[in-house]
């Protein structure tokens, strides 16, 4: 039987208690460092889901340097800020057969409104 390995633990930021951390850093740079000291594995998936939430709502291209820039800064804010937001005009999908928006996708306003939302224009397609 191989050696079981003791699971780092570190006070999560987003949880406020002691849980497993991440294996290693994700990124490679000082915000990469913040998380790895600071967020646990469930933090870390909580991050995961709303940034796949961010990537869909704003239809960002991720070959786009501008969306990397918005998703880091969204990232930041998300662990060590007050915590990112979903985006105003986002209905829950099992929500948003109730209101539909302008696309269909159930988002108040269109793609056109996340424009004023400090994120990236859309990806063209």
């Amino acid at each position: 039987m191989a050696e079981e390995q003791k699971q780092r633990m570190v006070m999560c930021v987003k949880f406020g208690k002691g849980l497993p951390g991440l294996e290693r850093a994700p990124r490679n740079d000082e915000l990469g460092k913040r998380i790895f000291e600071n967020v646990s594995q469930d933090g870390w998936k909580l991050w995961q889901d709303q940034q796949t939430i961010l990537i869909n709502h704003y239809s960002l291209n991720m070959a786009n340097a501008e969306a990397h820039e918005f998703l880091s800064t969204q990232m930041e804010e998300f662990f060590f800020g007050e915590g990112a937001k979903l985006p105003d005009d986002w209905i829950p999908e099992d929500q948003r057969g109730q209101q539909p928006g302008p696309d269909g996708k159930g988002a108040q306003g269109g793609k056109g409104a996340s424009a004023s939302k400090g994120a990236p224009a859309p990806a063209q397609k």
